[in-house]
């Protein structure tokens, strides 16, 4: 008889669906001749002064574990930097736990508050590991479908609407991947006034803060009577174009803090020591690369978004993060079929909008963390697809 592997797996991870975003990265990956739109990864390389100070730290022979919270160096410049940003006033001994990218933060605040049968609300579409995590937690994933009539925004008679006894946690992904949608600070006055009224945490996933185009971003934690109750997840890898080193933070209350570093600890242990002192010199000295890559990216998204409406697709005006979310319905195709056709007849590769959420059905997201060159000539071929099918 022979021994079945398979069935010894948890059933929560086997429910679980892999994401839809890297089924066609590692699709496109094969093929020389593709473009791809898909994923969310700064084309710029990490500013040469921050990968320097990575450099000298190795030289320097710091190659050591750190504190499982992070180097106090680090730290203390999160904190200086959530301050000027944001006027937010952390304190780094109790309240900052730097993380391996803003993915481990978000994982590790959603164990350290949800148990099971707690819902969690998540606003949809938006990126794809909150869900998972939720239920990896024993926690209940509850969408609150976002449209595109209203700019994609979280609204609070959505959230008071989905709100049970039972609901411990709001997650608030703004700017948002996929959409590009932003909250204005009057937005998030109307969503505290909702949370007020109740006992619920708010997670705010704050990685696209630095990425956006009209007005300046505002955390939730900055509304009055908000901070006490928000963990705040940011992280280094798309405003400083240092995704494969892999490090995000999470600032909130210390007795969030302690729960969270409790399981890094178990976890982790901490962060790469190089990545650490490469994140010390950028939040000193990486102001001027930021504002150039925003500059770069704003430009693009001007491109892409008259470029896709120019094909004859509507497309919602994104104010943040790098994306736009074209709908596709003229087409007469659902996402998934699309995206799949697109990339085998011509050789573009776009994300499904479902794989953020069932509400992303009928759309696509494409990066715009790309060349002008790329970004044209795959407007170029989509807009010779789409073309055929309208």
């Amino acid at each position: 008889m022979s021994f079945d592997v398979s069935s010894k797996l948890s059933p929560v991870v086997t429910s679980i669906q892999p994401s839809g975003i890297r089924k066609f990265f590692d699709i496109v990956s094969s093929m020389p001749d593709a473009i791809s739109l898909g994923v969310g990864e700064p084309d710029f390389v990490t500013p040469w002064h921050i990968r320097d100070a990575g450099i000298y730290s190795l030289e320097k022979g710091k190659t050591y574990y750190t504190s499982n919270s992070g180097i106090i160096e680090l730290r203390m410049e999160i904190c200086n930097y959530t301050e000027r940003r944001f006027g937010l006033s952390y304190d780094p001994d109790t309240e900052v736990l730097v993380t391996v990218g803003g993915s481990e933060a978000i994982d590790l605040c959603i164990r350290a508050l949800v148990s099971k049968g707690d819902e969690v609300l998540i606003p949809e579409p938006s990126f794809v590991c909150y869900s998972p995590c939720t239920s990896l937690a024993g926690g209940v994933p509850v969408p609150i479908v976002t449209k595109e009539e209203e700019d994609f925004k979280l609204t609070p008679e959505a959230l008071r609407a989905a709100i049970t006894p039972r609901t411990k946690l709001l997650i608030l992904p703004y700017p948002n991947n996929p959409t590009g949608a932003v909250l204005t600070r009057e937005d998030l006055q109307k969503i505290a006034d909702v949370i007020k009224e109740t006992d619920i945490m708010i997670l705010s996933d704050e990685i696209y803060a630095e990425l956006t185009y009209e007005t300046k971003h505002v955390s939730i934690a900055s509304i009055d009577g908000m901070q006490e109750r928000t963990i705040l997840v940011n992280g280094f890898s798309k405003a400083y174009a240092m995704t494969g080193w892999r490090l995000g933070y999470a600032c909130g209350h210390p007795d969030i803090i302690a729960a969270m570093t409790k399981i890094h600890q178990y976890a982790i242990m901490s962060t790469p020591t190089t990545s650490q002192f490469a994140a010390v010199e950028a939040l000193r000295n990486g102001d001027d690369d930021v504002a150039e890559m925003v500059a770069e990216y704003n430009y693009r998204r001007k491109v892409i978004l008259e470029g896709v409406r120019q094909i004859g697709l509507s497309c919602f005006e994104p104010f943040g993060a790098f994306y736009v979310f074209p709908n596709i319905t003229i087409t007469g195709m659902n996402s998934n079929e699309f995206c799949e056709r697109l990339l085998k007849e011509e050789k573009v590769a776009v994300v499904p909008g479902n794989a953020f959420g069932k509400s992303g059905e009928g759309f696509i997201r494409c990066s715009y963390a790309y060349s002008i060159a790329d970004i044209n000539r795959a407007l170029e071929r989509i807009d010779k697809f789409v073309a055929k099918y309208k």
